[in-house]
């Protein structure tokens, strides 16, 4: 049984709605602005991709991660022709820290905060009358680990429709973590490149429909969702494993039954630090092999900062949206490759016209290894 993908919604700090986010990068439109939600003369990182929808600068206010989850389900459901009822339909999330800046300013500033709005299923039951939602923490993997479980659903007959969200906000508490582990701030985002500093944070939400595809299908879809490969190598809290990646890799290959030269485009996970984007590069050359130098390849992270939970399932809609247009991403401000992706076809510089893109994979990879790589494909070929 196949699953295809009906409806996405998107939001980050270059844009609201999926048609503004892919436009903005395609433009080259980077988010990277001073920091916005707190002092930031106590961080030498004085820079991140947020969202601008504060009341005023240096102004927080909580409840701003559920405020955009809400707005890509409802975009996703809306273009799916779903009811705004969906008390039928499980909603997965996945998220790297839930609301915990809503907790900080509740703790620190005295914030109305509830415990209760942790979990995002309130705020989802009270809009759209949702009766079954999961949240899932699994970091950086989060929203393809939940793309996986919500495709599993399908796949045992448990719902006709899921929606799988990612969705993550900017913590003070992260952003001083990171800051104290870069040797040196970095000012932007640069994956891949021989000269990055390292990770800024990102703020953005991302969901899409999934439902099961009748033999007789007759609807539109944005995608086919082939399969999603989901391991755990453990091979450290926060550092990756090439070995766990590659296996992923392989993987999803085996379960889409694709080979690495079927591949036109892959979204990488290229998080712009001084160790992933080599383990990174090292997995994909490993597991393509000799025709590691056959697909694209893009990293958003470049524009967006590192969204965290939500970054997997926006490369996604990314990746749709690239092979339904023919116009792919750069990766802004790649210069110089790292060594061990010199054979990669890198968009570099602006977006590239490519038509007759039919198939992508998409990389995601989190902390204590939880490694996650979807491969979709265009359904109007």
């Amino acid at each position: 049984m196949s699953v295809l993908v009906t409806g996405a919604g998107a939001m980050a700090s270059i844009g609201s709605g999926v048609d503004e986010v892919f436009d903005a990068l395609c433009e080259g439109r980077s988010g990277l602005a001073e920091l916005r939600g707190f002092d930031r003369e106590r961080y030498r990182a004085r820079h991140a991709y947020e969202i601008d929808d504060r009341p005023e600068p240096g102004a927080d206010e909580p409840y701003r991660a559920t405020r955009w989850l809400l707005r890509v389900v409802e975009e996703a459901a809306r273009q799916a022709g779903i009811d705004r009822d969906l008390r039928d339909v499980p909603v997965l999330v996945g998220t790297g820290l839930r609301e915990l800046r809503s907790a900080e300013l509740g703790w620190r500033d005295g914030a109305d905060f509830s415990v209760d709005r942790l979990h995002f299923g309130t705020a989802l039951r009270e809009r759209f009358g949702t009766v079954q939602s999961y949240t899932f923490s699994n970091a950086c993997s989060a929203s393809l680990h939940a793309l996986a479980l919500g495709a599993d659903m399908l796949h045992a007959g448990e719902a006709d429709h899921v929606i799988v969200a990612g969705v993550d906000t900017l913590t003070e508490s992260m952003h001083g973590l990171l800051d104290r582990v870069h040797m040196e701030p970095p000012r932007q985002v640069q994956p891949f490149d021989r000269d990055r500093k390292g990770v800024l944070m990102g703020e953005g939400a991302a969901a899409v429909v999934l439902r099961r595809e009748s033999a007789d299908e007759t609807g539109t879809s944005l995608g086919r969702l082939r399969a999603v490969s989901v391991n755990c190598d453990a091979h450290h809290v926060t550092a990756p494993d090439a070995a766990g990646i590659t296996e992923a890799v392989r993987s999803a290959h085996d379960q889409a039954g694709v080979k690495p030269v079927d591949i036109d485009l892959v979204m990488l996970h290229g998080t712009g630090t001084l160790l992933n984007d080599e383990t990174e590069a090292t997995a994909i050359s490993a597991a393509f092999g000799s025709d590691a130098d056959v697909p694209l390849m893009t990293a958003l992270k470049s524009m967006t900062g590192h969204t965290s939970g939500g970054s997997g399932l926006l490369s996604l809609i990314v990746a749709l949206r690239a092979m339904a247009t023919g116009r792919v991403p750069a990766t802004v401000g790649l210069r110089e490759p790292v060594p061990e992706a010199d054979r990669f076809r890198f968009v570099r510089d602006e977006a590239l016209h490519a038509p007759g893109l039919t198939l992508a994979q998409v990389d995601a990879f989190g902390f204590g290894g939880v490694n996650t790589v979807a491969i979709v494909e265009r359904t109007d070929a």
